[in-house]
């Protein structure tokens, strides 16, 4: 009575190397899922990351016209840094009213920072617009 395994004791069986083509096509597609979620997110946060730098260049530039105004009483003649910490954004100044408080500082970018109008800090502390800040 021949054994069950004999033919195979004699030859080596082939083995698989690789990946099969379907294989490879859910391993792009599982990719392609987690890209599409991932992308948008990281957007956002670059966008947040931004308006932050607009944000730290306008709180430093309203530090360095009140420091000048507690020496000279006067907001005319001080000066500022006038970009962001990055480079991101360049901050302007302008002469306020009595409705602003005494100055006006615009952040103006021209990169896409979610934000669709300039961002702007006055002397009474004021964040304009809300949605930005």
């Amino acid at each position: 009575m021949p054994l069950p395994f004999a033919n195979r004791a004699g030859r080596q069986e082939a083995r698989q190397h690789g990946f099969t083509l379907i294989e490879m096509l859910i391993a792009v597609a599982i990719i392609g899922i987690v890209a599409g979620i991932a992308y948008p997110s990281y957007t956002r946060y670059v966008e947040r990351s931004l308006r932050t730098d607009a944000h730290a260049g306008l709180l430093q530039a309203a530090a360095e016209l009140e420091r000048c105004y507690s020496r000279q009483y006067a907001y005319a003649d001080c000066s500022f840094t006038p970009s962001s910490p990055d480079g991101n954004y360049m901050i302007t100044a302008d002469d306020g009213s009595e409705d602003d408080g005494g100055f006006l500082l615009t952040a103006a970018t021209s990169q896409t920072d979610g934000c669709n109008s300039d961002i702007q800090f006055n002397a009474r502390g004021e964040r304009l617009p809300e949605a930005c800040w």
